[in-house]
């Protein structure tokens, strides 16, 4: 029996930084960041930079990792600029990560009362983004943010909003349980039809969130239905009731 490579995506000093009473400073994340590196994880967000004096320090510093790809987070370009001129697309090309994850809208609901654009321009934006990030020699990675929200209420919509970002050059489309709120079995149902809808296996992660105790049996799920990248934090640490512990799916 052949074994396939599950790959590792750490986001303590990104989501997990998010718990109340965490309050990292830069030399906590250098030491963290190396930590994770000898445990061998396959990726760390280190934070956004330009959100916050600490987190752009950090990536203002030259880090060098022996298994580990160093990753910034963002979200898509706005409606209305170009990516080239975007600020925000900006400071996460000028940080020194060979990787970045961008967050983008997968549920039509927040397309229309979160940002107030249209279904198409949204993803205009995620494809925009995505070449964006690939032409300037970056990994791009794509959070489908509330994808099983979205695919519970309008899936098609969904599906296109993951598919895009991997059309557009995406290494990797991360399906997030945002809310914490999706079961077992619509994970792993809205993660088989991803892949039925044309995204390799082997191109999708999962994020999932414990507001209900599942972060771990969700992420085994989409696992199980082909996912191939696993996201979460050391110790569950996270916003509300924290992501997935790494510590025990590893």
């Amino acid at each position: 029996m052949s074994k396939e490579q599950l790959f590792i995506f750490d986001t303590t000093l990104r989501d997990g930084a998010q718990t109340q009473g965490v309050d990292f400073s830069v030399d906590d994340k250098i030491k963290i960041a190396k930590a994770l590196d000898a445990l061998g994880v396959d990726y760390i967000e280190g934070g956004w930079p330009g959100a916050n004096p600490t987190d752009t320090e950090f990536f203002q510093k030259k880090h060098s990792f022996k298994n580990a790809k160093l990753t910034s987070f963002g979200m898509t370009k706005r409606t209305g600029r170009s990516a080239d001129n975007d600020p925000g697309l900006s400071a996460l090309l000028n940080a020194n990560t060979p990787a970045v994850c961008i967050v983008g809208k997968a549920w039509d609901f927040h397309v229309k009362i979160a940002l107030g654009i249209s279904n198409e321009d949204n993803l205009l934006n995620i494809k925009d983004t995505a070449k964006h990030i690939v032409k300037n020699g970056k990994e791009f990675l794509f959070d489908a943010e509330h994808f099983f929200d979205g695919y519970r209420e309008n899936p098609i919509y969904a599906l296109k909003a993951a598919k895009s970002a991997y059309d557009a050059g995406a290494r990797w489309v991360v399906l997030c349980d945002t809310n914490g709120g999706a079961l077992p079995s619509q994970i792993f149902a809205a993660t088989k039809a991803l892949i039925d809808y044309g995204i390799p296996g082997d191109f999708i992660g999962i994020h999932t969130h414990n507001d209900t105790e599942h972060a771990i049996a969700n992420s085994l799920a989409a696992i199980d239905a082909g996912a191939r990248q696993v996201q979460g934090t050391l110790n569950g640490l996270g916003e509300r009731c924290g992501n997935a512990n790494l510590i025990t799916l590893i």
